[in-house]
């Protein structure tokens, strides 16, 4: 392997002039030393420089292997920020779309950015490694996530879909299953959707609930190789089923995710949530606002669990918003305009 690839940084951002609004006006410069990063980092047709641009208000212009940035001084600030953070993760070999350099845009309103992916003196990175890829956080609520992922025995995880809460505990899950501190990784969800019932479905009994399931296969496929995935789902290592099925087990040594959680009742959820057995995690995810159950919010067991059980010790809550949204930014103005209306 060769040499990891640094950068030097002017880490003064001198204000130049006060512009009509008040704003210090600023200049900053950023140099990268290894030249073959240059072109993922700037994007095609520096798309990912304009990106940082738009969103910020700034003027970036690039020249060989230096980046001028110049606009108000705090924008100056998070654009060099998020530039110094997009090189670092190509630098580590880990993927640079347009969703990515978003949530780090996002971040950059953190005072800890650096900190955030890279981790404070004193606690590790904070990534999840998987067989395909590292996660590293994409919100400021997923730094939360992550550190109550490692930390807490059962973890509540609500918020509007496009935050991760399912595919950071399914990555969190798939890396304790491979460094060996669980040998089994179970995902499971209600089969309700919308009112459908299975009967009234095609099919053997596994043909009706894999289509319930098949967001827990894409992310699992996404953290393994699809032929190590089936592998381990043939031995036992990872087992996919309705909540129904894991009713008289005891889960020990287990990574348990329970994904669509608003979607169960307080027998099912209180049910489930005493499977929990020695050495292991319960991940349970889900909406409290996107209940499809016959009884509406009042009859979910998430809603009623999180009551009960939020300030109990052992236990964690992490809520996500539309801010958190690490889909395509329009996914999270959606998100925003359906809470907005007050139903």
């Amino acid at each position: 392997m060769g040499r990891r690839p640094t950068r030097k940084i002017d880490p003064t951002v001198v204000p130049q002039t006060i512009n009509d609004a008040g704003m210090q006006h600023a200049k900053a410069e950023v140099t990268f030393d290894n030249q073959s990063l240059l072109g993922p980092l700037f994007g095609q047709f520096d798309a990912n420089l304009v990106q940082l641009e738009n969103r910020l208000g700034v003027f970036i212009h690039a020249r060989g292997d230096k980046i001028l940035i110049e606009g108000a001084e705090d924008s100056v600030a998070r654009a060099r920020d998020t530039l110094n953070t997009m090189y670092d993760r190509l630098a580590q070999g880990q993927d640079l779309d347009a969703g990515a350099i978003e949530s780090l845009i996002a971040m950059s309103n953190e005072p800890t950015l650096e900190g955030i992916i890279s981790g404070e003196k004193e606690e590790p990175p904070i990534m999840i490694r998987t067989r395909k890829k590292t996660i590293v956080p994409r919100s400021a609520s997923q730094i939360d996530y992550m550190r109550s992922l490692a930390r807490d025995d059962i973890v509540f995880a609500l918020g509007p879909a496009g935050t991760g809460k399912t595919y950071i505990a399914v990555a969190q899950a798939v890396s304790q299953l491979i460094s060996g501190s669980v040998q089994r990784l179970i995902l499971s969800r209600p089969a309700v959707e919308a009112g459908e019932k299975l009967g009234f479905l095609p099919g053997t009994e596994k043909e009706k609930v894999d289509p319930y399931l098949r967001p827990l296969y894409d992310a699992l496929n996404d953290c393994m190789p699809p032929e190590q995935v089936q592998r381990r789902i043939d031995s036992g290592e990872i087992e996919i089923a309705p909540i129904a099925f894991m009713r008289g087990r005891t889960l020990a040594d287990a990574f348990v995710i329970l994904d669509e959680a608003q979607n169960t009742t307080r027998e099912q959820m209180k049910m489930f949530l005493t499977r929990f057995g020695q050495n292991s995690r319960m991940v349970v995810c889900g909406d409290p606002k996107q209940v499809d159950i016959p009884g509406g919010v009042r009859s979910s067991g998430l809603a009623d669990a999180v009551d009960r059980l939020e300030r109990v010790e052992g236990f964690g809550t992490i809520r996500f918003t539309a801010a958190d949204v690490v889909r395509h930014p329009i996914v999270g103005r959606i998100v925003e305009a359906y809470e907005g209306e007050g139903a």
